[in-house]
This record gives structure tokens, C-alpha cells and sequence, in this order.
């Protein structure tokens, strides 16, 4: 299945259809180079997966969330400045015969990932 990442709003207790997510890989100088740009649908997840285990490399990556624009997207009244805006994950990937999914569990205060399968 290659990468996946899914979402879910722990302060509604839903997916978080509609948020923003930025794809990039990285190097071990923290240069990030955008791959693609795309939005969560309904069940918070992307369509499809971010890449196939054809087309995965070994390598890090980042993982970009639009915490803050979801939230507001959804009237949370939130304060100036947010606590948290965007939420970045880095991570690696070490075996491309395997499945890495990244889920986020997240409200506009706190977040927490792992790997999921």
C-alpha cells in the first residue's frame, strides 16, 4: 500500500474531511521538497494512497497539516495566534515492501501520531 495518512478531529469526535495536507520529502540537511498538495475527503483520509510501494523510496519525509485553517473551516473559535497552526510530522522510511500510515488524532490544542498499518 506504500504511505497513507489519516485524520481524525478529536474535538468533534470525526474524520477531518476538508483539511489541507502538504507532501514533502526530505534530506538530512532539512531541505523540503514539495510533492503534492491535497485535501482530506470525507472519512479524513486522501484518495488514494500518497504513494505506491512501486513509486515509495527510502527516505524522510514531512507531513504538513492545516490544523489551524480546519478549525477555523469549522467555526472553532480559535485565539490570535492559535496554539497550534500547522502540525509537521517527519518521519522515516526505511522498508518499501512495507505499509507506512500516518494517522493524526487532533484538536486545536493537542495532537499525537504513530504508526499505524
Amino acid at each position: 500500500m506504500g504511505l497513507s495518512t489519516h485524520v481524525l478531529d478529536t474535538m468533534h469526535g470525526t474524520p477531518a474531511a476538508g483539511m489541507a495536507v502538504a507532501l514533502y520529502t526530505t534530506t538530512a540537511e532539512g531541505q523540503a521538497t514539495l510533492v503534492r498538495r491535497f485535501t482530506l475527503n470525507a472519512d479524513g483520509r486522501s484518495d488514494g494512497p500518497l504513494y505506491d510501494n512501486d513509486s515509495l523510496r527510502v527516505g524522510t519525509y514531512r507531513l504538513v497539516f492545516d490544523v489551524a485553517g480546519y478549525f477555523k473551516g469549522r467555526g472553532v473559535a480559535l485565539p490570535e495566534p492559535n496554539f497550534l497552526n500547522q502540525v509537521a510530522l517527519d518521519f522515516g522510511v526505511a522498508h518499501t515492501d512495507q505499509h507506512y500510515h500516518v494517522p493524526l488524532l487532533v484538536s486545536p490544542w493537542s495532537y499525537s501520531t504513530y504508526r499505524g498499518s
